[in-house]
């Protein structure tokens, strides 16, 4: 019988990577990464009404084709994978941003509801998740809804309770120098003039949010103050809540081999 496997760890853990050598090792799994429409995460999508759907139809006629083409109906909801839509019309990602269900968009219990709610619906079998547990959930939780440890705690614990009969294990990638994680996704995400992409919208990130107002938290060192922070977190979790159901590894230091046959001996 298949797995599920969920890939998580800090930014810079080689999280894309092990999620493609994974899946280039059970071929016949199905992976979810981020922006794609899947069963149990929503990062990179828009979740909106039906109400709010046709409006964005209307405001992009030039789009309909395209929105329509990455759309997918759920329930009352439509989720638009916006960001894998390719366009040059102005403020059209931006615009869609505030769809998402994090950046503080939603009120915490509305926020958590919907993924209480989309992973008890889940019942996938040899299936391959990129952050679907950790990263967005809890950026949206400490950066801005700032829930203290208690209440997260308290989430991970109710999530645990939804997964209780299903087939899983979450692979962690464990970071020990975070600042050299963070060098290398800055050089490896630039563009084709040597341009940093991803380290800017980070940093926007982190500063714009309430928690990094709060904590004057900017550039470099208040990123690795904040990931240092997500870090201590991500180990309680793990080991109060989802000790059994995780297999934990050196970032970037493993042999996939090896890997490999823990996992069918921990399966």
């Amino acid at each position: 019988m298949k797995n599920n496997y969920f890939i998580e760890g800090l930014q810079g853990a080689g999280k894309s990577t092990f999620v493609q050598r994974l899946s280039d090792s059970l071929k016949d799994y199905k992976v979810f990464r981020e922006g794609d429409f899947s069963p149990v995460e929503l990062a990179w999508c828009a979740w909106v009404t039906k109400i709010q759907y046709q409006d964005i139809q209307k405001k992009y006629p030039a789009l309909q084709e395209k929105i329509k083409e990455k759309t997918f109906s759920e329930d009352d909801h439509r989720i638009i994978c916006y960001t894998q839509i390719i366009t040059d019309e102005p403020g059209f990602h931006k615009n869609m941003e505030q769809y998402e269900i994090y950046n503080g968009n939603l009120d915490k219990k509305s926020f958590e509801q919907i993924i209480l709610d989309r992973y008890k619906k889940w019942n996938g079998i040899g299936q391959i998740f990129e952050c679907s547990i950790f990263q967005n959930i809890l950026d949206n939780q400490m950066l801005y809804l700032m829930m203290p440890d208690n209440e997260i705690m308290d989430f991970y614990r109710r999530l645990k309770n939804v997964l209780s009969k299903k087939t899983y294990k979450i692979i962690y990638l464990d970071v020990d120098d975070i600042a050299e994680g963070i060098r290398i996704i800055r050089k490896e995400r630039c563009d084709d003039n040597g341009y940093e992409m991803w380290f800017p919208l980070m940093i926007k990130y982190l500063e714009e949010s309430p928690f990094g107002k709060e904590h004057a938290l900017a550039g470099m060192e208040g990123l690795l103050l904040y990931l240092n922070g997500r870090k201590a977190i991500e180990h309680r979790i793990i080991g109060e809540i989802f000790r059994d159901n995780t297999v934990v590894i050196k970032a970037k230091n493993y042999r996939m081999d090896e890997i490999m046959e823990q996992l069918q001996e921990n399966y």
